[in-house]
């Protein structure tokens, strides 16, 4: 099983030294959050039923994909991800360059976790329709697919509508990017059977996911698509008996943050690898 580090709540000037001892240790990949703003009202998430939000409007946010190019150019194998990065808020050609740039530049390195959101008054501040938003990620997620394999693409659809373009170079990573999804409703885990390489749930348990699982990649096999869809959710590991409880579940990788503080988080980076990842491998 995989095991990935998340550097939220760690200092952003740590980040690349976090990285690179996450790297040493062997971790498989580090992940970073994203928002493009936070509104002064914000309204508890849709999809928990928590009336209170997750986050303050005052939260720090650094733009992950250029977060992620200053680790690539510091670190040598370990991926690099986004959890999630909101692909519905931006046109479809400003996505797909800048993971593109991220993975030539880190050797096909990305892991592009995505979602569809569930902050409305960020789409309301970027002038967006909330009650839109699953087409408008569909659509952005094929013309971004498109771009990334075909040599020349056009594209007539409910929001985007461009006649022939060249998109170069290509992505290392083909057909495209590895692309996770995240979401725990039924339109996340269609989106994840249809064009997924992971799912990426985020309020599933563990009892609840083999079932999940299953369902995802049989709607998978009824799209078509040869092979199976993997899963990635975020935890907390102790030890061996916690990666074969995960391991039962059907989870293929676990991010987890081995720390409370930025003080704290370079040992905790290394103390992790020295007593979970080494006696894994």
């Amino acid at each position: 099983m995989k095991i990935g580090v998340q550097l939220a709540g760690m200092n952003p000037k740590f980040w690349t030294a976090g990285a690179t001892a996450a790297d040493e240790a062997g971790f498989e990949s580090v992940w970073l959050p994203e928002h493009l703003v936070f509104p002064m009202k914000i309204s508890g998430s849709p999809h928990t039923g928590h009336a209170e939000p997750p986050v303050q409007a005052s939260t720090p946010a650094f733009d992950a994909l250029l977060s992620l190019a200053a680790i690539a150019a510091t670190t040598k194998d370990i991926r690099l991800g986004t959890n999630v990065y909101n692909i519905g808020l931006r046109h479809p050609f400003v996505t797909a360059r800048a993971i593109t740039t991220l993975d030539v530049l880190s050797r096909g390195r990305v892991e592009f976790g995505i979602g569809s959101s569930w902050l409305e008054e960020e789409w309301d501040a970027t002038g967006l329709d909330f009650s839109t938003r699953g087409r408008r990620v569909d659509e952005t997620i094929d013309i971004c697919r498109k771009l990334w394999s075909d040599e020349v693409i056009e594209f007539h659809g409910e929001f985007f509508d461009f006649d022939p373009v060249m998109f170069n170079p290509k992505p290392v990573q083909q057909p495209q990017p590895s692309l996770l999804i995240g979401g725990d409703g039924a339109a996340a885990k269609r989106r994840a059977a249809r064009v997924g390489d992971a799912w990426l749930p985020m309020n599933h348990s563990l009892e609840q996911l083999p079932a999940a699982l299953r369902e995802v990649n049989e709607m998978r096999a009824a799209a078509g698509r040869e092979g199976t869809t993997t899963l990635t959710i975020g935890g907390g590991i102790d030890g061996p008996a916690d990666v074969d409880r995960y391991v039962e579940a059907g989870v293929d990788r676990v991010i987890v943050r081995p720390f409370n503080t930025s003080k704290e988080a370079i040992d905790g980076i290394n103390r992790f690898g020295e007593e979970v990842i080494a006696k894994l491998t």
